[in-house]
Formats: C-alpha cells, structure tokens, sequence
C-alpha cells in the first residue's frame, strides 16, 4: 500500500514544491525531477511484483471519503504503470538536456511530475470519481506542457484544452449515467450491456473520453496540432507514451470490464479503427513538417490497438495491448530523435534536411530502427503486435456476426495501414538523414550523451521485445491479463533474427570488397556543364503526387480546409449560430419585447404540455 501511495503523491507532491525554486535554477530543478522519476520507476517495479487487489486508503480526517479511495491492483493496472514510470524515467533524462533556455516551458518539471503522478492515480483508480479526477489533471499539464510562444503554437494549446476538456464533460456524463444504472461507481462492480437506450449513451460516453485520450478519428486533431508547437520531450511523454497508454488502457477496461459489447458495438469499433489506420496515415503521407507527420502516425497507431481490443477474443486484446505498448516504445523513440534532430538544426521541415546520417550516427540508428518498428518490418515489435493482430483479425472470421463476415476488409485495410506506413517512414529517413546534405548543415554534429542514451536504450528495447516477443514478452507481461494464448500461425522470431543478421553482415563484407578496388569518380555533366547539385533527387516529390490523384485530391482540399476537423467544425458552427441571434440584437426596444413574449410563450407550451 505505501509503493501505491509513493507512486501517486510523491511525484505530485514534489511537483508543486518545485514551483517554488525559481526558474532560473531549471538545471537543479531537473535534477530533482530526475531523481524523483527514478524513484518512482523503483516503486513501479514494486508494485509490479505485489499481489493483485482492491486497496482501501483510509482518510483519517475525513472518514466519509475513504469509500471513494478504492485502488484496484490488478494485472492490467500494474503493467500500464510499469510502463509509466520506465517512460517517466527516460524522458526525464532526455529532459535534462533538451530543455534549454529556448526550449523553456515555465514550470516544466512541475507539471512533469504532477502528469507522473496524475497517470499513476487513473490507472489504479477503481472508483470513477476519482478517476475522472486524476484524468482531468492530465487534461491541464497538457495544456501546460506546450510553449505558447506564437500564435499557432497558442491556438494549438488551446484547441487541446477544449478537446481534452469537451471529452472529459462527456465522460462526466457517462459517469452519472453508470451511477443511475448500476448504483455505483466503482469499475470493478459494474457490468453493463449496450442494449438499452441509457446504457449505449454512456457506453459512447465513456468512448469519446478514452478515444480523445488516446488521439482516435474523429476526435485526434488536436494531437498534429501539438506535437507540431510542443517540446519533443512534452510530446514523447504525452501523446506519443501515456496518453495512448491511459486511452487504451480505459477503452480495455471500457470493452472487457464494464460493458458487455454487443454486435452493433464490436463492428463499430472496428469501422472507426480502420478509418484511424487509414485516414491518418493518408494524412502523414504528404507531411513536409517530420514532426506534424510523427503525430498523424501517432494516431493511426491507435487504429490498430482499437481493432484488436474490438475483435474480444484474447488474442485480439492481449494483440491491442502489445501493440500499445510497443507504440509506446517506437514513438516516443520518434519524438526523441526528432527532437534531437531539431536541437542540432534548428529545423523542422524535411525541405530543409538530408545527409544527417554520419553527422548524427546514433540518433539515425535509433530513428532507423523506430521506423521499422512502426512500419511491422520483422524482427522488430511492431511486426509482432501486428501479426498478432492480423492473426486475431482472421479467427475472428469464424463468428456467424456482421462484423465478422467483414473480417477480409478489416484484415486487409490493417495490412494496407502497415505499407503506407512503411512507405511515409521511407520519407522521414531519407529526408532527414540520406541524400545530400544541404548547405548549411556542414557543422553539425551528434547531441550529448543525456539524449541519446534513451534513444538508444527505447531502441534496445524495441528490438528484444520482437525478438523475444513469444519467449517471453507476452508470456510475462500480456498473458497475465488476458490468460493464455493460442496463435493461429507460427513464427520463429530467433531463427529469422540470426538470418537477417546473416544477411547484414554478408551485405556489408560485399560492400566491404567493392570498395577495395580503386575507381575513377568524376561528377556528371551535360556539355561541359557540372550538374550534381542540380540533379539531386528530393524524396518529398514522389510522395507530393499523391495528392494529384483524382479520388485523393478531393480528400486532401478537404482536409486543408479542416472539414474532417471537429474542433474547426463546432467551431464554425457556433460562430454561425453565434452570428445569427446577433441579428436579433438590433438595439430597438420593441424587438427585445417581441422576443421577451415569444420566450414566455414557449415556456408556457413547454409547462403545459
């Protein structure tokens, strides 16, 4: 019980200490901040280890309140708050460096903390009270965690304030609706069926809450728009890590816990994780900004968790959590080496990179072996959690329901995700670090030791935990809560990681040997004219083409003119509302009289009848 009250309060507590050192002492503040993760990472390996349970916390002063203090220790909230305090940990640590003078949010290492611990309390959370109350506090250090030090990057802060804090309102009203139907509050008493009217309206309401969360279609916007204006660090350690984490980790319990899904329910959860997978990795293809095109994969990512967690078998749910998991890992990898990569450069445009490869040798590695993480490319995790969903997509083809006789669109709409993935992450590397170098790159070199050790260690991770997926990755951490589970297929991980290492190093004695020989190298020219700066190949051009398809282009204006965005949607409907009744407003008495007797008489009909 005390590991449990560590991880919540000790991180929370020191958060708001630290408001008190001034800010001009953000190294010691870092520090602290470091410090306290790495304690915090301790108490999550002990919690880990303890025994599952409903906690009772006591508050002596306030005896009445101690019914709504009921933690639930179990499997699942023990593996979400594992991951929690590895990713606190290392994003501190990046932290210590990145965040410069330039990089500054006022008060990072509070908010930092405070979100740590925050996390901590909605995973354990049994009673749902206190868990929206801990989820509304991650809504504000979101908020908090992005610079507004322009006027876009502002407006973005603010559209994921409304977005989190709209979600959040409907996820309160969900709440009230549970209490009506079961009498109580506490997930671990609830079990409801999405049949009566009541019971699917929370049902939608607890799922907009956790699809925001998690950046699901069509409630994601406001994630492109973050990471675009947000420090990396804010970026890998909320939408990219426990934001998908604490999304997921609510829609499991939303599916398995407290809710009893119905045919209707399943085949809409795997209609909006399709359009997620697809919709959102169509939209990072024709990103030049690498940054808005890490947040666009950050939500098609979610596609593939929501269609596993949909299928409701326990291949299908333990295939959604590896998956949240490993997209954990990979991007936030991501948004670290991009970070690094904008710290060394001070851009963010593909149009403006290239060549960074040998310059920035580790970030590349680590940016390398992410992208292949994401793309599904084999020995890496991403390709397992991917196999494991497909696998779980075609046994689920042997239900008699709807949803099931769909089971071929599903498979091949997640198997189409993973190529267009595949295909923008050939962008990314290329773009940044393959071609030529651009002028004015010459001088740059690798970033300190404190950011690339947690991109190397994210990447470490990545490929053992594809390596040893089936070994012993599910077995220790997925089985646990969803039971044991049988594959449909086969894959022997080790026997094709030692061939593709094979490969490796056969492909790089070869390369090896035709560079032994001497050979004349001259640039090329056409009539005497010199023209290798002119003919190099922008790998930004063939993926722009994409938008000049007939059927796509008529998506794409769309898209530009935020027709798919729901905050710009609201937004311009309440302006047009707005708009509307400021005609009634004219200034002459008689119309404010006219409307004065039509509200009565409205009243009037409404009491009578």
């Amino acid at each position: 019980m005390i590991n449990l009250q560590y991880l919540m309060f000790l991180p929370i507590g020191i958060g708001i200490i630290l408001f008190i050192i001034p800010e001009s002492l953000k190294p010691i503040k870092g520090v602290f901040n470091l410090l306290v993760s790495g304690a915090v990472l301790y108490f999550s390996f002990l919690v880990f280890k303890m025994n599952s349970g409903l906690l009772n916390m006591e508050c002596f002063k306030f005896p009445s309140v101690s019914k709504y203090l009921i933690f639930n220790v179990d499997n699942l909230s023990k593996l979400i708050a594992l991951f929690i305090g590895i990713f606190g940990f290392l994003f501190a640590l990046y932290s210590l460096s990145y965040i410069t003078k330039e990089k500054a949010v006022k008060g990072y290492y509070s908010y930092y903390l405070i979100t740590l611990g925050a996390a901590f309390g909605a995973v354990f959370s049994d009673n749902l009270i206190i868990f929206i109350f801990f989820w509304g506090i991650l809504g504000l250090t979101l908020y908090k965690l992005i610079k507004g030090y322009d006027e876009e990057s502002s407006s973005a802060a603010k559209k994921t304030l409304v977005l989190i804090g709209m979600s959040d309102s409907v996820l309160i009203m969900g709440i009230g609706i549970l209490w009506q139907l079961a009498g109580s509050c506490n997930m671990s008493e609830i079990n409801i069926a999405t049949t009566g009217t009541l019971g699917i309206i929370a049902f939608l309401a607890l799922l907009v809450g956790s699809f925001t969360k998690a950046g699901a279609m069509p409630f994601h916007s406001w994630v492109p728009d973050y990471v675009k204006k947000a420090p990396a660090s804010s970026s890998a350690f909320l939408p990219a890590s426990l934001d998908k984490l604490l999304g997921i980790y609510f829609l499991v319990r939303i599916c398995k816990d407290i809710f009893q899904l119905t045919d209707w329910a399943t085949l809409m959860l795997l209609i909006i994780g399709a359009v997620t997978i697809i919709g959102a990795v169509m939209m990072a293809l024709v990103q030049h900004n690498y940054k808005k095109l890490l947040g666009y994969h950050a939500v098609s990512q979610v596609g593939y968790m929501i269609t596993g967690i949909a299928l409701g078998s326990p291949l299908g749910i333990a295939a959604g959590m590896f998956h949240m998991i490993n997209n954990a890992l990979y991007k936030g990898g991501l948004f670290l080496t991009a970070g690094s990569v904008e710290k060394r450069t001070g851009k963010d445009n593909l149009d403006e990179l290239g060549g960074l490869s040998k310059m920035m040798p580790l970030t590349f590695f680590a940016a390398l072996v992410f992208a292949l993480s994401i793309s599904g490319i084999p020995p890496f995790n991403g390709f397992f959690s991917k196999w494991m969903i497909y696998q779980g997509i075609i046994d689920f083809g042997n239900g008699t329901g709807l949803a099931n006789k769909l089971w071929i669109v599903w498979l091949t709409l997640a198997v189409l995700g993973s190529a267009l993935t595949l295909a923008s992450f050939i962008k990314l590397i290329a773009g940044i670090y393959l071609g030529r170098r651009n002028k004015g790159l010459e001088k740059v070199k690798e970033v300190s030791f404190l950011m690339w050790l947690p991109q190397i260690i994210i990447a470490i991770v990545c490929i053992g935990f594809g390596i040893f997926a089936a070994k012993l990755v599910i077995p220790y951490l997925i089985e646990p809560v969803t039971g044991k589970l049988d594959y449909v297929g086969i894959w022997q991980s080790q026997s094709v990681s030692i061939l593709i290492l094979v490969s490796i190093v056969v492909g790089f004695l070869i390369y090896l040997y035709g560079n032994m020989k001497n050979h004349r190298v001259s640039d090329s020219f056409i009539g005497g004219e010199k023209i290798q700066e002119e003919t190099n190949f922008s790998p930004l051009d063939f993926y722009q083409t994409i938008k000049n398809f007939k059927f796509l282009s008529f998506f794409y204006k769309k898209a530009e003119k935020k027709w798919f965005d729901i905050y710009d949607v609201f937004k311009s409907m309440i302006l047009w509302f707005n708009k509307i009744f400021s005609l009634a407003h004219n200034g002459f008495l008689p119309r404010y009289v006219l409307w004065y007797v039509a509200g009565l008489l409205i009243l009037l009909i409404i009491l009578i009848f």
